[in-house]
């Protein structure tokens, strides 16, 4: 077998694009190696081989460990590494995006450095939500409105479709438990939302706290995409599970949303949506990868040449 250092890297053509892994795998409890082009997770009851091209984020619960060979072929492969509490629960820290391309991040830059264009995103966001609704023309303070109309509706149809009773949206943050069934189905099925949009925005290379509806905090563009889809999915979602039984609603939530989220493609979806909020007209500008040199007038020029000219030792960079 060759040596990790001999093997050839992979280029982004040869990677699994981001709709098409797998949202995540939660590991815990295991040593985390390299075999080839796999990662192997071995415990007390043996070694399982995982695809590393074919995960999207890989979770580092408690009483792992990882060795650099591993941490070398996730890289390769451009597989987000978060390091988390148990089952997710707490988030501690995380490795690189699986994008290599800077455009959709330059792209939202700009779309929220302005004014105009940052609500125009938001107006659109409205629109991907309410595609029956013509946002044109509303305020800020107006689109907040209508979106607390249109989610309180969302929650009164779906209780009487499903019988189950609604008392209003009641969440205590840190203590899951004190709402009734279907408010712990509606917090689970959210939860499990906003941990899907973050991984599909970080590994776009996308910033997570850049929001054009929600501000002010690290993860604002990770709500604004998770609300996304959350009365066509998140919250019908949970009054099935609650109108099924009260017991175990989380659990069951987080397995009914992970195989609508599969039934739906909804990875794919959420892709295609950002890329269409950020880059409408050049959507697929965002899989290059390609380093260039930023000039005058907004002109961008190839990299690895230097611009002083050529000379004896010829007219590259390196």
């Amino acid at each position: 077998m060759s040596t990790v250092s001999r093997r050839q890297g992979l280029t982004p053509r040869q990677l699994t694009r981001t709709g098409e892994r797998l949202s995540f795998v939660y590991l815990e409890r295991c040593l985390v190696h390299r075999d080839a082009n796999a990662i192997t997770a071995q415990d007390a009851e043996g070694t399982t081989h995982i695809p590393s091209a074919t995960i999207g984020t890989l979770l580092l619960g408690p009483g792992t460990r990882v060795t650099h060979q591993a941490m070398s072929v996730l890289g390769e492969t451009g597989a987000a590494v978060c390091w988390v509490g148990e089952r997710g629960v707490r988030y501690y820290a995380s490795g690189r995006a699986l994008s290599r391309s800077s455009t959709l991040m330059e792209a939202q830059a700009r779309q929220w450095a302005n004014p105009r264009s940052r609500l125009a995103v938001a107006r659109e966001m409205y629109r991907l939500r309410f595609p029956n609704e013509d946002p044109a023309g509303l305020t800020r303070h107006e689109l907040l409105g209508r979106e607390g109309r249109r989610v309180k509706e969302c929650y009164r149809a779906q209780a009487t479709r499903t019988g189950v009773a609604w008392r209003g949206r009641r969440y205590v943050p840190g203590d899951f438990s004190s709402g009734d069934a279907v408010n712990q189905a509606v917090t689970a099925a959210a939860q499990c939302m906003y941990g899907i949009a973050h991984a599909v925005v970080t590994s776009l290379g996308c910033s997570p706290a850049l929001g054009f509806v929600h501000s002010g905090h690290e993860l604002s563009f990770v709500l604004d995409i998770a609300d996304l889809y959350k009365t066509e999915i998140g919250i019908p979602l949970a009054f099935d599970v609650a109108a099924q039984d009260e017991e175990d609603v989380g659990p069951r939530t987080r397995r009914a949303l992970r195989d609508r989220i599969n039934a739906t493609s909804l990875l794919n979806r959420c892709v295609d949506d950002i890329k269409r909020l950020l880059l409408p007209e050049a959507a697929d500008a965002a899989d290059r990868d390609v380093v260039t040199l930023q000039s005058d007038g907004g002109h961008q020029v190839a990299s690895g040449i230097n611009y002083d000219g050529p000379d004896d030792y010829g007219d590259e960079l390196w």
